[in-house]
């Protein structure tokens, strides 16, 4: 792996985190184990991120297909997860710099879950070094039919909307798009993700699963960014 130019590192990147299932099945594991060293796997990218001069990383925790599809049991553990989560892991991310916002549909949520978003949202952030958005009850279609809907509601004149009013009304308004995506686990699709913001993002698939993914594979994942020729159309 060759030198990282600090110039040209990705200011904004998105994450499939795939794969966490897998690794806990490889090791005769409950799936939650999977799930649980997911989290560790976050929370140390973060880190790494920010030392890189990352600025925005947004992680895909949990889709609006996840809650509906997998068994209950799964989804309530975690749910679980989430709620240890915030005060084991998020609480010192904030105190350190790291600004956290939820993106998704949050009415869909439990209770105790929408309560920890609130405080995750009133939490003020002294010295911000880097923002984390976790896309929970997220769905990329679901996100563009509710921004129509609110441009509707608004009675907004057909011949003024324009992209910018359909970024003004995305969960990711004020943003800016991603340079990079990177899903782990092996799979090649972005499975319903950020579907507007990444018209022009680089896509980058590794085989690593997510709880293996560190430091140094995020490394090599902004190399192979850094030797594309981002054009954008021209």
């Amino acid at each position: 792996m060759s030198k990282l130019n600090t110039s040209s590192i990705p200011q904004h990147i998105a994450i499939i985190m795939d794969g966490n299932r897998r690794w806990a099945r490889a090791r005769n594991l409950p799936e939650i184990k999977g799930h649980e060293a997911g989290a560790d796997a976050l929370e140390k990218i973060v880190e790494a991120a920010e030392k890189l001069g990352i600025k925005t990383i947004t992680v895909y925790a949990l889709s609006t297909e996840n809650i509906k599809e997998r068994a209950k049991r799964e989804v309530w553990g975690l749910f679980n997860l989430m709620r240890t989560g915030y005060h084991q892991r998020i609480k010192k991310m904030m105190q350190n710099g790291v600004k956290v916002t939820v993106l998704g549909e949050v009415r869909g949520l439990p209770g105790t879950i929408k309560n920890i978003i609130n405080r995750i949202k009133n939490t003020y952030i002294k010295n911000e070094a880097i923002k984390l958005n976790i896309a929970l009850n997220y769905g990329g279609k679901k996100e563009l039919l509710q921004a129509i809907k609110d441009i509707v509601k608004k009675g907004i004149d057909v011949k003024k909307i324009n992209e910018q009013i359909v970024e003004k009304h995305l969960y990711t308004n004020g943003q800016p798009d991603p340079d990079l995506v990177i899903r782990t686990g092996g799979v090649i699709r972005l499975s319903n993700f950020l579907l507007w913001q990444t018209a022009y993002s680089e896509l980058y698939f590794t085989k690593t699963l997510w709880p293996d993914f560190d430091g140094r594979e995020l490394k090599k994942a902004i190399s192979w960014y850094q030797e594309q020729k981002r054009n954008f159309g021209k």
